[in-house]
């Protein structure tokens, strides 16, 4: 029971408890160029800096200054911080000369090993935030285009279909007024028709008679062709040779 009491003891009150601290790997460049150099090949090779420490003086060449505008126009994310014992610029002239970015912090020399050890942790954790953050919004935006891609195809085959069954609509309404226009144009004959015996004259509703060719043509679609039949040409036109045909009688029984 002591023995536990004791671990807890020495786990909470230790004071020689050492946490790890992080890894980072280094490169050093002793001037702007050859630091711009090292920039642009970590960028084209997909690995790019997360912090850069760098010297306001490091002659001959550019400034730390010019050196740091150099590398965001290579690597816009890159974290810097500008490291100086002198006031060769102020804030003011800093900032304009930098655009006012929200990327860089000014340490002043001399400092302590723990202050470089911060901005590292700090600034580093907040490029890799960056870095998650901008890849995030890359996969949103790709799945935004997919969606886009996938709601305007659904769009464009809706809208043929709706074009193709207007299309349909309205092949089907003109297909029915020209049945309708067929239908009220069609007269039959239905029912009772009252016929007179003797003469062969059809009564209409209104009373009148007609004859049967009359008749049939204002109740339907039928025309007439008039002629005459082997019979009535016999009877009607007795004396013109010709008019008695095979299978005729003048006097029928």
């Amino acid at each position: 029971m002591r023995d536990g009491l004791e671990e807890m003891e020495s786990a909470l009150f230790d004071t020689k408890l050492v946490l790890p601290r992080p890894v980072f790997e280094l490169t050093s460049a002793y001037q702007g160029q050859e630091g711009l150099d090292l920039a642009q090949k970590a960028v084209q090779a997909g690995l790019p800096y997360a912090t850069a420490f760098v010297d306001v003086r490091m002659p001959p060449g550019f400034d730390g200054i010019e050196t740091t505008a150099r590398i965001w126009q290579i690597d816009p994310a890159l974290e810097i911080v500008i490291c100086t014992a002198y006031s060769d610029y102020s804030w003011d002239d800093l900032s304009s000369k930098l655009n006012h970015s929200d990327k860089f912090l000014i340490l002043k020399k001399p400092f302590e090993i723990e202050e470089v050890l911060q901005l590292a942790i700090t600034l580093t954790e907040k490029w890799r935030l960056r870095q998650e953050a901008r890849l995030r919004v890359n996969q949103l935006e790709n799945l935004v285009q997919e969606r886009t891609k996938s709601l305007e195809a659904t769009n464009a085959r809706l809208e043929g279909e709706i074009v193709e069954r207007k299309k349909s609509e309205a092949a089907r309404e003109t297909l029915i007024k020209s049945l309708e226009g067929a239908l009220a144009n069609v007269k039959t004959l239905s029912g009772l028709i009252p016929i007179c015996a003797g003469c062969k004259q059809i009564r209409d509703d209104q009373g009148f008679w007609n004859q049967v060719e009359t008749y049939i043509s204002e109740h339907s679609e039928a025309r007439f062709s008039h002629g005459l039949c082997p019979k009535c040409a016999v009877k009607y036109f007795p004396d013109v040779p010709g008019m008695e045909t095979p299978g005729s009688s003048k006097n029928p029984v």
